[in-house]
């Protein structure tokens, strides 16, 4: 080997190894991104008070602003992908940090109601686009040995904001209000946007437009079932989760500083869960879905009963946020097993299927929050986790009866 091959060996060592420094400094930006994106989307669970009484709506009412970006983001993650066929991937999440940074602007500086809606749709928008492409980005960044630690990176942000969006959003909002707190995500955004400019490399997409594509995967067997038990655990979960605060303030009657450590214990209690959750399901699969969203209705049927004692409650929303944050992970572990050859399509589904459930959860509860009070909020949560446990039990007696895939 002469000196020119070895130094043209060199090189293409080198941009190699630039290469996959590069993909992996996009799969952190993307982390930031979904850390950024899952704070946007929960903020109003810890700020729905003040919002409420500046735009001159009932709780109820401000609690839709998680409705209206899940709307969004259901349609968006249904149809985004047959709608930029020819779109570069780099350019559409660049876009859609874009609209993170101006939902941002828009909720913060909203003059109303209605633009503030609108800003949590642009939102809605966003979550919708960010985590269709999500899985599916990370496999072109990064070697296809390396996907499971990149997936987990990604995940790993989307965790931390879950743990840190309530109690940060309650504790920023003591000192500079609601908006301000809904403010801290624009420089973020921008930030992510920079990090993404650098860091994401072109992707011409290569997928076949098909907008029925995601809707086919239902004619499998057991998938619908499955499909409807995620459905139910999020409805259940998010109608009780939604109104954490006002029942907090009015039933368990705590201070600002009090809420902000108690939704802080929730978050705490997520991660130790998200940290345990996947040993648990590699020994009992079957039997952690049907057991999560049972405990997590009688935790409800507990809140309603012992609701008045701090010290009760602080327990059970500890096992709330410890039960609740690491049980989505054995769904998406479900379509990894349920869909093997056909997991984008299903993980399509499943952003639509669980967007849906959230925002349905979210507006009942509301509705049976003004006209009802807390506790027929917090029943219908439990009797509609009860049913998600019983339907995932119908699924796992499924599959360990399969039926012969029907031919396509």
């Amino acid at each position: 080997m002469n000196a020119n091959e070895v130094c043209a060996d060199e090189i293409a060592i080198g941009a190699a190894g630039n290469s996959r420094a590069q993909g992996w400094g996009a799969v952190f930006a993307m982390s930031l991104c979904a850390a950024t994106l899952v704070a946007s989307e929960f903020m109003p669970v810890s700020l729905l008070t003040p919002i409420a009484a500046d735009l001159h709506l009932t709780e109820g009412q401000a609690g839709q602003a998680i409705a209206v970006s899940g709307v969004f983001a259901v349609l968006t993650s249904l149809f985004i992908a047959p709608a930029t066929p020819r779109l570069d991937r780099r350019a559409l999440l660049l876009g859609l940090t874009v609209l993170m940074l101006v939902s941002g602007l828009a909720v913060a500086f909203a003059p109303n109601a209605a633009v503030f809606l609108g800003g949590r749709a642009l939102v809605g928008m966003v979550i919708g686009g960010f985590w269709s492409l999500s899985a599916a980005t990370v496999m072109r960044l990064v070697p296809a040995e390396d996907v499971p630690r990149g997936l987990a990176i990604l995940n790993g942000g989307n965790a931390l904001a879950t743990t840190v969006a309530a109690p940060l959003g309650s504790f920023l909002g003591q000192y500079i209000g609601w908006r301000g707190a809904f403010f801290c995500v624009v420089p973020v955004a921008a930030a992510t946007f920079a990090w993404l400019s650098l860091t994401l490399p072109a992707m011409p997409n290569r997928t076949r437009a098909d907008a029925f594509a995601t809707f086919k995967v239902l004619r499998r067997p057991r998938v619908p079932l499955g499909m409807a038990a995620a459905a139910l655990f999020f409805l259940g979960q998010f109608a009780l989760f939604t109104y954490l605060r006002p029942f907090l303030e009015t039933v368990t009657r705590v201070d600002v500083s009090t809420l902000s450590a108690l939704l802080l214990v929730l978050g705490v209690a997520g991660l130790v869960g998200t940290s345990l959750i996947g040993r648990v399901l590699q020994t009992w699969f079957d039997a952690a879905l049907i057991l999560m969203p049972l405990a997590m209705s009688v935790l409800a049927a507990g809140l309603i009963a012992f609701g008045s004692s701090l010290p009760v409650v602080a327990g059970l929303l500890a096992l709330w946020g410890l039960i609740g944050t690491a049980a989505p992970v054995g769904w998406w572990t479900w379509v990894s097993k349920a869909l093997p050859d056909e997991a984008e399509a299903g993980g399509g589904l499943m952003v639509a299927v669980v967007q849906l459930a959230i925002t349905g959860g979210a507006a009942f509860g509301g509705l049976l929050f003004d006209h009802t009070g807390y506790q027929a909020t917090f029943t219908f949560s439990a009797l509609v986790l009860v049913g998600c446990a019983v339907t995932a039990f119908l699924a796992a007696r499924g599959d360990r009866h399969p039926a012969r895939r029907p031919q396509s």
